[in-house]
Parts: C-alpha cells; structure tokens; sequence
C-alpha cells in the first residue's frame, strides 16, 4: 500500500489537475469503496454508481480535502453520505431532476493518458472485440467519447448525468479496458 506522504503528494497533484494523480487515486482507492459500497447495498450496479459519484464528488470537492484526516475515511464519508441520500429519494419516490447550472472542475485534462496510449495502438477489430468484454455503461462512454467523439459536456447531456459521473466513467472504463487489452496481448 502507498505510503501517507506519496498519497497526500498525489492529492497535491490532483488539486493542480495532475490527470495521472487522479488515476492514480481512482487506482488505490476505487476497491476500498467500492467494497464498501458492496457490502451497503448488496447491489453490484448501485455499488458501482454510487462508486463512481464518490469519486466524481470526491474529486469536484478535492479543494476541500483536510489532509489531517485519511483520504479513504473521507471518501468513505462522502460514499456513505450519497447512500443515504439514494435512500431518501428511493423512499420519496422523487425523480432526480439535474442541476445544470453547477459549475465543475475539470477532472481530466486533453493529454492521452496511458490506457490513451495503449487503447489507441491496438487494431479497430481487435479494440472492439475489447470493448464488448466491458459492462454496458462502459462501453457506452467509451463508444460516445472514441466513436462517436463527443465532448464531456455532450456525453453527460446524452446520459442525463453529471459531467464529473461521466468524466470518473470515462477514467474507470478506460482502465478496464487497458486492462483486458494487457491481459490479451
């Protein structure tokens, strides 16, 4: 596990908008709540949503990270705040109305990453055959971003979701498929 300077270093960089610092955080964090999350609502799907706002609330809110506190217990609390919140609303039967006018951070700067790299060298064919090993939600960003090249703002229109949701999907799915890619070579 990484040390608490070199993840309070990588904080530092995430709040200069370092994307590979946001990677990596997703990286060593992302199994800690997800689990969590797992364990909360014995649901994989709501797990992983409720993943994947955690990191992009997380993320939007970084600024305010207190670093005399752990990074996973903040995450944690932010996870386990959006649960409840989910709860509230499933209860209340209230359809979730988006708020369009909220002003986001960029999480994700224009500068290919490595999964960028290594998604970009493989062959069309093969890339798809990749990208159908991926969950549905996975493939759709991936398919509305590379294909289809629409902007951040754009994908996150077309989902009806937030712009950080889509950006965190997009950085996860993006992993998974480097992942697979790797694991086929």
């Amino acid at each position: 596990m990484d040390s608490k300077q070199t993840i309070n270093n990588t904080i530092e960089k995430a709040k200069l908008g370092n994307q590979i610092a946001y990677s990596k955080l997703l990286h060593i964090f992302w199994n800690d709540v997800y689990g969590f999350q797992l364990k909360r609502t014995e649901n994989e799907s709501d797990a992983e949503d409720i993943t994947i706002q955690t990191f992009s609330k997380a993320f939007d809110k970084l600024s305010t990270y207190d670093s005399s506190y752990k990074f996973k217990t903040w995450l944690i609390t932010i996870s386990k705040n959006i649960h409840v919140d989910l709860l509230r609303k499933r209860k209340k039967d209230i359809i979730n109305v988006k708020d369009n006018n909220e002003d986001y951070k960029k999480v994700l700067d224009d500068a290919p990453s490595a999964e960028d790299q290594l998604i970009t060298e493989q062959n069309l064919a093969t890339l798809l055959q990749h990208i159908k090993k991926l969950k549905p939600h996975y493939q759709e960003v991936i398919n509305l971003r590379y294909f289809n090249e629409l902007s951040y703002a754009a994908i996150a229109t077309q989902l009806n979701e937030p712009i950080n949701n889509v950006k965190v999907k997009l950085l996860r799915a993006k992993k998974l498929l480097a992942e697979v890619i790797t694991r086929n070579k």
